[in-house]
C-alpha cells in the first residue's frame, strides 16, 4: 500500500483522464492521494477532486510562485480549511529561483500560512527553492513546529534536511530521487529517519525514471518508493509500509 503525499489532480493534464488515472493508481497499489492547492482561484478543482473520491484529500494554500492572485489572510485560510476533506495548509513557502529579488510579499504570505496552520492545527506543506536559509528562519520565527508538516519535493542539502527534522518536519521525496545525477539527494534519503519519510509524485511534474520527461501521475509514486528503497538498502514493501503509516500520522484528518 502506497500514498502519493503530494500531487495536483486538478491540473488539466490529469483531470481530463481522471478515471484512467485512478484505475492506474489502484493497479499500482496506490490507495490514497493528497491533491495540493496552489492558488485560491483554482481551489474548487482541488476540493472537487477530494469530494468526488473517498481516497483523495485536499489542502488549502497559495504557492509562493503565484504573484497575480488572491492574497489570503489568516481568516480566509481558516474558513477554507474547515472543509472536511482539507487536511493541510499549503503549499506555501519561499521560491527565490523565479523571484530572485527575494520579495517581501513572499515572506509575508509564508508567515500568514504558518500562523493559520497553527490556529487550525493542520500541518504545513512547504515548498522551498533557492531559499532554504530564509525558509528555515521563518519556520523558526513563526513556530512552524507547533503545526508540523512536510518539506515537499525535497531537493536541498543534508544540512537543510537536518534543520527541518530538528523542527519536527517530515521530508518527502519525489521522482527527482530516481534521476541519475541525484546522488546527493539519495544521501539525504539514506539519512532521514524512517518515521519522518514520505514519498510523492508532484504530478503532473517530475515523473520518475523510467517515465522521466512524460506526464507524471500518482501511480508512479511506486517508482519513487523503489528509488528510495534502493538508496536506503530496504525493500519496496518496507518503504511503502512506513511512508503510508507516516502519511496518516502527519495528516491526521485523513485517517479512516
Amino acid at each position: 500500500m502506497l500514498v502519493d503525499s503530494h500531487c495536483h489532480l486538478d491540473f488539466p493534464d490529469l483531470i481530463q483522464n481522471e478515471a484512467d488515472m485512478l484505475a492506474r493508481m489502484a493497479d499500482n497499489g496506490v490507495t490514497h492521494a493528497l491533491c495540493v492547492a496552489v492558488k485560491l482561484e483554482t481551489l474548487a478543482g482541488v476540493i472537487g477532486a477530494a469530494d468526488r473520491h473517498p481516497n483523495v484529500f485536499a489542502s488549502v494554500g497559495v504557492h509562493p510562485d503565484n504573484a497575480d492572485c488572491e492574497e489570503p489572510d489568516e481568516a480566509r485560510l481558516l474558513e477554507l480549511a474547515a472543509h472536511p476533506k482539507v487536511v493541510a495548509i499549503g503549499e506555501t513557502g519561499l521560491d527565490y529561483y523565479w523571484h530572485k529579488d527575494a520579495p517581501e510579499w513572499q515572506r509575508a504570505r509564508f508567515r500568514t500560512h504558518i500562523r493559520a496552520a497553527r490556529r487550525c492545527a493542520k500541518p504545513l506543506i512547504i515548498h522551498t527553492r533557492d531559499s532554504a536559509v530564509d525558509t528555515l528562519r521563518l519556520m523558526q520565527e513563526e513556530g512552524a513546529g507547533e503545526a508540523g508538516g512536510v518539506m515537499h519535493c525535497f531537493t536541498e542539502t543534508l544540512e537543510v534536511a537536518k534543520g527541518a527534522l530538528d523542527l519536527g518536519f517530515y521530508i518527502s521525496f519525489s521522482g527527482i530521487v530516481s534521476f541519475k545525477n541525484a546522488e546527493s539527494l539519495r544521501e539525504v534519503a539514506r539519512y532521514v529517519p524512517a518515521d519522518r519519510l514520505l514519498v510523492e509524485t508532484d504530478a503532473p511534474y517530475l515523473a520518475p525514471v523510467p517515465f522521466r520527461g512524460k506526464t507524471n501521475q500518482p501511480a508512479y509514486v511506486r517508482h519513487v518508493a523503489e528509488a528510495v528503497a534502493a538508496a536506503r538498502g530496504e525493500t519496496l514493501e518496507a518503504v511503502a509500509e512506513v511512508t503510508t503509516r507516516n502519511f496518516f500520522r502527519l495528516f491526521k484528518d485523513a485517517r479512516p
